[in-house]
């Protein structure tokens, strides 16, 4: 009897392989890497340590001081927020 041979996740694309041969291999790209950013520690911006992870959509909390904020749905930090800071601080 000969084994059957399994189809496997592929490696170029690392947890996008979910998806299969669906959807084509850059937009597979582009989500695997949203969310490998999404999964790293980020820093607080209370206590400033890297230890900052993502709750649910938009809700971040950080392991080490217990704050919990509001961020961006993949990042805690979003490019658009970060000039809404910079312009409240001007006005301020």
């Amino acid at each position: 009897m000969a084994k059957s041979k399994k189809a496997r996740k592929v490696n170029k694309v690392g947890s996008a392989g979910r998806f299969g041969p669906r959807y084509g291999l850059k937009i597979r790209r582009r989500v695997a890497a949203v969310e490998a950013r999404m999964k790293q520690k980020h820093v607080c911006p209370v206590c400033g340590r890297k230890s900052v992870r993502r709750i649910s959509t938009g809700i971040w909390q950080c392991q080490k001081c217990g704050a919990t904020f509001a961020g961006g749905a993949f990042l805690p930090s979003t490019p658009v927020g970060k000039v809404a800071l910079r312009v409240t601080k001007a006005r301020g």
